[in-house]
């Protein structure tokens, strides 16, 4: 009898995931709390591997699967794994490109948050204060800058633009697909000038790594806020903390931050016009499962030899 190759997957499965998987030897693998050993023994003979966006997949992890053909990831951002050797090695890299309704819900949810003081007001009840004073900012009629206009991008210009938000954008690959209503803008200084709302769908990789930084804040507007819903190191965040403190803007909505969970005690968590969430950008029950469902179907088709459209386009022979 043939042996079965083996996957390895860092991600709990349900029954029809593991019949969907029956075909191959399937090993789950604590990645968190696994000591070393056990990492050879599940590694070694892997042929796929299934794992999300806490599990670093760095160079001394894909050195223990010499045979490693395909990782499936559950996210769409990519920045926990080693391109250039998975490139280098022809490891087929895929994502799950399903979670954009739900980011941008969130987005929306995180500019109205941060724009009407909704933090300072549960802060306030909480502490037996009825504050019908604390003004807040409408949205309508304010200028969203949306750095980065893909798949997630463009689902939140429509609910901007539904709330007579007026959208302009600017994409780091250049590439920035027509939208009726939005703008484009040539440079990212000529958006952050012009931005009331600045929010953040790009990729983590060298050249977004802190695009807003010190100068960045410098060049926005006093009222402008960030919202960041992609990824923790795309933003500066000591950069923003003293941005917000000094008061160069105006307030600021994170999904994720540069190190997750954050320290207690940053500064940053106690700033009261700053809006901080567990990065949930996914988190419902529908778009975790349409990830999971995407993610095992792109294993299923890589492991088959089969096309996969949700494969990276990675660099070879580095």
């Amino acid at each position: 009898m043939t042996p079965r190759d083996r996957i390895v997957t860092a991600v709990p499965l349900a029954s029809p995931h593991l019949e969907r998987l029956d075909e191959w030897d399937l090993v789950v693998v604590d990645f968190a709390h696994a000591r070393r050993p056990e990492l050879v023994d599940a590694l070694q003979d892997a042929a796929g591997l299934l794992v999300n966006s806490h599990v670093d997949v760095d160079e001394a992890t894909l050195a223990l699967a010499p045979r490693l053909r395909a990782i499936s990831t559950v996210s769409v951002g990519f920045d926990h794994i080693d391109l250039t050797v998975a490139g280098r090695r022809a490891i087929t890299v895929t994502t799950t490109p399903v979670l954009s309704d739900a980011v941008a819900d969130l987005t929306l949810a995180l500019i109205v948050m941060v724009e009407r003081r909704i933090r300072e007001a549960i802060i306030d009840m909480g502490n037996g204060l009825w504050s019908t004073g604390l003004l807040g900012s409408d949205v309508r009629d304010k200028q969203l800058l949306l750095v980065g206009f893909g798949r997630i991008g463009r689902e939140v210009a429509a609910r901007a633009l539904a709330c007579k938000m007026r959208g302009c954008a600017f994409d780091t690959r250049g590439d920035l697909e027509p939208m009726a209503g939005v703008e484009r803008v040539a440079t990212l200084a000529e958006g952050l000038a012009r931005a009331d709302v600045v929010s953040l769908h790009v990729d983590l990789n060298p050249t977004t790594r802190h695009l807003l930084d010190d100068q960045a804040f410098a060049a926005m507007k006093p009222n402008a806020i960030v919202i960041n819903t992609s990824r923790g190191g795309v933003v500066d965040q000591a950069a923003l903390t003293r941005a917000l403190v000094e008061r160069c803007i105006g307030g600021a909505g994170l999904d994720v931050l540069e190190g997750e969970p954050p320290d207690p005690g940053d500064p940053l968590l106690a700033l009261p016009n700053v809006v901080v969430l567990p990065h949930i950008g996914s988190a419902t029950t529908e778009t975790r499962r349409a990830m999971l469902d995407c993610a095992v179907d792109n294993l299923v088709a890589c492991m088959r030899g089969d096309a996969c459209r949700h494969a990276l386009k990675l660099p070879t022979g580095l």
